[in-house]
């Protein structure tokens, strides 16, 4: 094998080594998680439906590509996203996916049909409404995830508590909730809620990672 043979292949073959770790649907819904901040193995073995082992081996196959970091904190294991690339590489696969894979923009419409309204929502509009303020925007995502970056002014309101503090959200005003991205059924779920208590609630499409990508600021730490 000639030099130039074995330099070629020797680079594709690091380059594989991504590609081979984000080839398991599970391992693309850990990323997406991660990328809204660093969690607990427990915590996505809750959220992806999988055993604690089965995430745990997931994981390592993610931190072996260097996707992916860890550390202990006390009995647990806590990681987190190596590095900001990682998800802006994340989020232009989830968009290329999106605008090729004709199945899976079926599979959203078909989705968001269900709920009346939530598939004509004009983005750049409602996007630059969000920015000036001119809604109230509620978050709906855990607070630890709205603690490591949030939209500015929005209310931290997990989706789990919605119930219990409508009183803290205003009826004169529309209410666009947002969650983890255009895959994440949390706003769905929250705007189902509020419209059937009498709001005018819309979702953003938009996660955190899309905020940011876009070039908007994005806020951390509690809204208390």
């Amino acid at each position: 094998m000639n030099r130039d043979r074995q330099f070629k292949d020797t680079v594709y073959e690091q380059l594989s080594r991504i590609g081979k770790a984000v080839s398991s649907p599970k391992r693309l819904e850990l990323l997406d998680l991660l990328c809204q901040g660093p969690k607990k193995v427990e915590v996505l073995a809750k959220e992806t439906d999988l055993s604690v082992a089965n995430t745990s081996q997931h994981l390592q196959i993610l931190r072996g590509a260097s996707l992916v970091e860890s550390r202990k904190e006390g009995l647990y294991v806590v990681y987190r996203i190596a590095d900001s690339d990682v998800c802006v590489f994340f989020r232009s696969m989830r968009m290329l996916a999106g605008r090729r894979l004709a199945e899976l923009e079926l599979t959203v419409q078909r989705f968001l049909k269900e709920r009346e309204g939530l598939e004509t929502v004009d983005r750049e509009e409602l996007l630059e409404r969000v920015r000036h303020k001119s809604v109230t925007v509620i978050d709906v995502r855990p607070p630890e995830e709205y603690e490591a970056g949030h939209i500015p002014g929005a209310l931290s309101i997990p989706l789990k508590k919605l119930q219990s503090r409508l009183a803290e959200i205003p009826k004169d005003r529309q209410i666009v909730a947002y969650c983890r991205g255009p895959y994440c059924v949390l706003a769905v779920k929250a705007v189902d809620i509020l419209r059937s208590q009498g709001y005018k609630a819309i979702r953003l499409e938009d996660g955190v990672p899309d905020w940011r990508a876009r070039g908007f600021k994005v806020a951390t730490g509690s809204n208390k």
